[in-house]
């Protein structure tokens, strides 16, 4: 074994975000993903652009950037799934499969014959997991579900945003990552109990539910106090200070995780007072008057550089750092140390690598590998029906000139 899920094979009839990302895990971590896409259109996201990429001449080839986010170590089939010639060559690559994971509306592959309960007793040790926005109970359950709405209903844009301005979404889709992290987790969960005992199940998967668990420490705030958490900007609700400072040329964050680091950071910026004033003597009084807190710290903050902080910070031990953007973080030495910016061959970019997000996994026996670059609407359609079904070329060809391909 050279990846942890090598020889797991994966029907993968998801779209978006969610489900992708899901299923790039599980492709990341050795598994065959077989992208089962529509004809013609495919998953909505490889028209979510631009940006699109482009080639070494900077002209763009008509791939999303989006689209290659999460579906990288996947192979692309086009299967019309609405006809019954479609569902049955599903059911073929079924039975060659371990796992099928699918983000549709709930019940809405059941008139396609692709629902679990359709499924189950066909193919018993089949592992089938299923993300919606609600799960597959309760009176939301036929509602769709998309990462902002379930960011609004879950809690999470209640405590994002400063405090006298509207609540904010995360400047990135957590709520579909997170549903998509929990179901691979659930899935891996899965397959080792089929190990055990023979036996596949189904795998509900609620983006509200997972929102909801992702509120962890703020939710726990809640159900211990019965008060609803406010949003406090970049400030920590248990711990201060703990926050965004502005320099005297930009912004920086100060975690100060314990008293200890607090007395260094008061000592450092050559405020000891801040350490016996009775507003600031412990956490809870910090707590208590941290916008006052905030306030002294900033005064003495401006009056050198962010370098200046960091350098003297870092010495100091106490926990610190810029707020990069995106340039900066893939220019960072400990980014780029952790090869985090992977860079693939594409077959629409000729001799220009596409550049991706690598994974953040990493094993000592087992590493995660990169096979198959986010590919290219059906790309794969002729080589895994040939590969795991045993089709020839007539029996191709004749599917595809019946639109079943």
């Amino acid at each position: 074994m050279t990846a942890p899920l090598e020889g797991i094979r994966v029907v993968d009839l998801t779209r978006i975000l969610a489900g992708p990302s899901c299923t790039q895990m599980l492709g990341d971590l050795g598994a065959d993903v077989i992208k089962v896409e529509m004809p013609g259109s495919g998953d909505d996201t490889r028209k979510w652009a631009p940006p699109y990429l482009s080639d070494a001449d900077g002209k763009t080839v008509g791939e999303s950037a989006y689209f290659q986010c999460a579906n990288r170590n996947k192979r692309s089939v086009t299967v019309n799934i609405g006809s019954d010639a479609g569902q049955k060559l599903v059911r073929e690559l079924l039975s060659k499969a371990d796992v099928l994971v699918e983000n549709f509306k709930f019940g809405g592959l059941a008139k396609y014959g692709l629902d679990y309960e359709s499924l189950k007793d066909e193919f018993p040790r089949l592992v089938y997991c299923s993300i919606t926005g609600f799960g597959h109970t309760g009176p939301y359950a036929k509602r769709p579900g998309y990462d902002v709405l379930i960011q609004g209903m879950g809690g999470l844009m209640s405590v994002t945003g400063a405090r006298d301005g509207e609540p904010q979404k995360c400047g990135v889709p957590v709520s579909d990552l997170m549903a998509g992290m929990y179901a691979a987790v659930s899935i891996c969960a899965a397959l080792r109990h089929r190990e055990i005992s023979g036996k596949g199940q189904a795998v509900d998967i609620g983006m509200l539910d997972t929102t909801v668990a992702m509120m962890s420490v703020q939710a726990l705030n809640y159900l211990s106090t019965d008060e609803v958490p406010k949003r406090l900007g970049n400030e920590h609700p248990n711990i201060a200070p703990y926050q965004v400072f502005p320099t005297a040329d930009g912004n920086i964050v100060i975690a100060c995780g314990n008293q200890q680091q607090y007395e260094r950071f008061c000592n450092l910026i050559g405020r000891p007072d801040l350490l016996t004033d009775a507003r600031f003597v412990d956490n809870a009084a910090r707590l208590s008057h941290r916008v006052e807190l905030a306030a002294e710290i900033a005064t003495e903050l401006t009056r050198q550089p962010s370098a200046h902080w960091l350098a003297e910070l870092e010495k100091q031990s106490i926990s610190c750092g810029p707020i990069n953007n995106l340039e900066q973080v893939f220019a960072d030495e400990q980014v780029q140390a952790r090869g985090m910016r992977l860079q693939m061959p594409h077959p629409a970019l000729g001799d220009k690598p596409v550049s991706l997000v690598a994974s953040p996994m990493r094993f000592t026996g087992t590493p995660v590998s990169y096979r198959h670059a986010p590919p290219m609407l059906g790309q794969h359609t002729d080589e895994v029906l040939r590969e795991v079904l045993g089709l020839d070329d007539a029996a191709i060809s004749a599917m595809r000139e019946a639109g079943t391909i």
